[in-house]
């Protein structure tokens, strides 16, 4: 249980928070996390004009716009449209945070950005890493990303060296599946393995069944 009061940030970078901040560097200007799947299919009924983004089982469902790729939203048609994410880990772990001071959502790409926020904004206010996933590459993130709050100078190369074992455990779940329930990662693991291309932090706004994110350039 997250104690209400500090400052949380929530972890996935395969893939969740990875393809978040390529949808803001893409133009994005808003993005709905969303709990489930049938929670997004909900705020899509209620906004039918933006994009629902993410999966299920690591597969996109059949009635979502675009999957939980960073590839795939490097490239599609955006247009400057809200979005709806939904994830099994990632929009499901921001709605875990009761009452914060702040909450983010960080990956790799925006790692520094995210100390630098919190350090400008909340400075001397207790903080909460959560990795949402049970392999290497988020545990990694919150290495990193616990140095920097401390004013201690992370190796890069590390964190890389975690994702990439993550995307290796990844990997290896998947070959384990029916062909069909397979993720193959391989286009997306370069976004993900991206550190500190993204100068902003993605800040969330709690509302009462999803958080919404915005790109706060720092």
């Amino acid at each position: 249980m997250i104690a209400p009061g500090g400052v949380v940030v929530v972890i996935d970078v395969i893939r969740a928070f990875t393809t978040a901040a390529v949808a803001f560097e893409r133009g994005v200007p808003e993005i709905a996390c969303a709990p489930s799947a049938e929670a997004g299919r909900g705020l899509r009924r209620l906004h039918p004009d933006r994009l629902l983004i993410g999966e299920t089982g690591g597969l996109r469902p059949a009635d979502f716009d675009f999957g939980n790729s960073p590839f795939e939203l490097s490239t599609a048609p955006l247009d400057g449209r809200r979005v709806i994410q939904a994830t099994s880990n990632g929009t499901l772990g921001l709605s875990r945070c009761p009452a914060p001071a702040a909450l983010l959502a960080v990956s790799a790409r925006n790692v520094g950005a995210t100390a630098r926020w919190i350090t400008s904004n909340h400075p001397g206010v207790a903080w909460t890493l959560v990795c949402t996933g049970q392999t290497a590459e988020d545990r990694a993130c919150a290495r990193h990303l616990n140095d920097l709050l401390d004013g201690v100078a992370p190796r890069t190369a590390e964190l890389v060296s975690g994702i990439r074992d993550g995307a290796a455990e990844h990997d290896r779940h998947y070959a384990r599946l029916p062909a069909a329930e397979r993720v193959d990662i391989s286009r997306d693991l370069g976004f993900c393995c991206d550190v500190d291309s993204c100068a902003f932090a993605m800040v969330g706004e709690v509302h009462k069944d999803h958080v919404v994110l915005t790109k706060v350039p720092c």
